[in-house]
């Protein structure tokens, strides 16, 4: 007995020694779900770069793009929990693509261990500079006067630009007409040159447009105004109540992570993202830095997972 005991302590202390030198054997891998080039890989890139002057060891991306999220999402809940393998990812693959993927091959609120939502950014509701909209008012009566006919462009079904246009015309109780197209490069090219009516945008991928004069912005969909965009008023101060949309990109685990791990990758992202330097230049691309805790993340998934279930079935959206 006394041999099994002995035995069991030492390899207990073996692995609490391997968990407390995390991550000097091996590279982290980060899993983005999405192509190169997006708001998700960029911030990604922000932490592969950072994270290892906090924490030492080797940072690498990997990019598994498919499903709307979902392949890179069940990839990781498949990989070991010794924290060599983490997710960053947008908002989609936790609360959103499991309400309209069937199939998917995880559990959204039980496969994962949320780390922290580390940034985050408003959609902005634009449109050409030919419009003849001028505010938030002048759309909704254009909408009200010619119902589904309004055109709203978004990155594709199922996208937080789209399920905000869903949103704001159930709250402002009008119908538009979804154009979806397959990504938010060609919705922006199409808003541009004036062949769709609107759109609601992030933040990062528009506000130079706005600030060049190439489109029109007519509200934010965030809770206060964006220091970007100081002059543009919220959908709320505007009167279309309950349509206010984050996007957000966060980090999360399979589940099981070593708490100690957490703690100490959490307050490694928190200490990287919150630098000068790093905060001022991901607030000019339109993210608000948020490094919550776990216990944050998890309760704001929570309501955010319910909040698009209902939009979804309410508003009959599917992926396809």
């Amino acid at each position: 007995m006394r041999k099994i005991l002995l035995g069991a302590a030492l390899a207990l202390s073996a692995v609490t020694s391997a968990f407390a030198a995390w991550p000097a054997d091996k590279p982290v891998t980060l899993v983005v779900p999405f192509p190169p080039g997006g708001s998700t890989d960029a911030i990604a890139r922000v932490l592969a770069q950072k994270l290892p002057e906090k924490l030492g060891g080797t940072w690498i991306i990997d990019n598994k793009p498919g499903a709307t999220g979902t392949i890179g999402a069940a990839f990781v809940k498949r990989a070991p929990a010794d924290g060599y393998t983490l997710f960053v990812s947008s908002l989609g693959p936790f609360v959103i693509a499991p309400h309209l993927i069937k199939g998917v091959q995880y559990d959204a609120l039980k496969d994962f261990e949320p780390v922290t939502i580390a940034v985050q950014a408003p959609n902005v509701l634009v449109v050409p500079t030919s419009s003849p909209s001028r505010t938030v008012a002048e759309l909704l009566a254009n909408l009200k006067k010619t119902p589904g006919k309004v055109s709203f462009a978004s990155s594709g079904n199922g996208s937080s630009d789209h399920l905000s246009a869903e949103l704001f015309w159930q709250q402002s109780g009008t119908e538009g007409l979804h154009v979806p197209y397959k990504g938010g490069g060609p919705a922006i090219n199409d808003l541009l040159g004036g062949q769709v009516d609107a759109a609601f945008v992030n933040i990062n991928s528009i506000i130079q447009h706005i600030k060049g004069g190439k489109v029109r912005a007519l509200g934010i969909s965030s809770e206060r105004r964006s220091p970007l965009l100081p002059d543009v008023p919220t959908l709320q101060e505007q009167g279309v109540r309950g349509a206010e949309v984050q996007s957000w990109q966060a980090v999360a685990a399979p589940k099981g992570l070593p708490a100690d791990i957490k703690t100490k990758l959490r307050d490694a992202i928190a200490a990287s993202l919150n630098e000068p330097d790093v905060k001022d230049k991901l607030l000019a691309q339109g993210f608000e830095v948020v490094v919550n805790t776990p216990e944050q993340f998890a309760k704001q998934q929570a309501t955010e997972y319910g909040r698009w279930k209902t939009l979804i079935e309410q508003r009959k959206i599917t992926a396809d």
